[in-house]
């Protein structure tokens, strides 16, 4: 299921990420999901968020204190 918007995403991706990663997750997220049209809905969606966390992990990592902060 694609996301419209950042407020539709899971609480542990919006509850935990900065604004910016949220955005970059949403889109990974949504382009990964499109690309997989023809797979299962679980395989679908387990592969969108397996590429949304990896396009995320580029440009942000966790900090000393457990927040993600851009690299």
């Amino acid at each position: 299921m694609p996301y419209a918007s950042n407020s539709k995403l899971p609480a542990t991706v919006r509850d935990h990420l900065p604004r910016h990663a949220q955005d970059i997750f949403r889109e990974a997220f949504n382009s990964a999901y499109a690309s997989k049209k023809d797979a299962s809905k679980s395989r679908q969606e387990e592969y969108a968020f397996r590429v949304a966390w990896s396009a995320v992990k580029k440009v942000y990592e966790k900090g000393a204190s457990g927040d993600w902060v851009k690299k």
